[in-house]
């Protein structure tokens, strides 16, 4: 039986670069397509840095929950990803 993982922007960076709060810069896997573990995501951008958010299960990208130039904070829902 299908199960939904829903996906939060999880906490990155440490210290003084700990991210609060970030905007979206574009998504590396589209919707309906397969990930795995590990994979790529999404790209954010903060004030001082990039980063990829990974694909915290292996599934099918079910939704997208925001969208390029969104702004995110840790903790917001980003993405849907059905597992079997």
């Amino acid at each position: 039986m299908a199960k939904q993982i829903n996906v939060v922007l999880p906490d990155l960076g440490e210290g003084t670069d700990k991210v609060l709060e970030a905007t979206v810069s574009g998504w590396a896997a589209e919707t309906g397509a397969a990930v795995k573990e590990g994979d790529d995501l999404l790209e954010i951008v903060t004030d001082k840095a990039s980063f990829v958010v990974p694909s915290p299960v292996s599934g099918i990208l079910s939704e997208q929950c925001v969208q390029e130039d969104d702004a995110v904070k840790v903790g917001d829902l980003i993405a849907v990803i059905t597992v079997e």
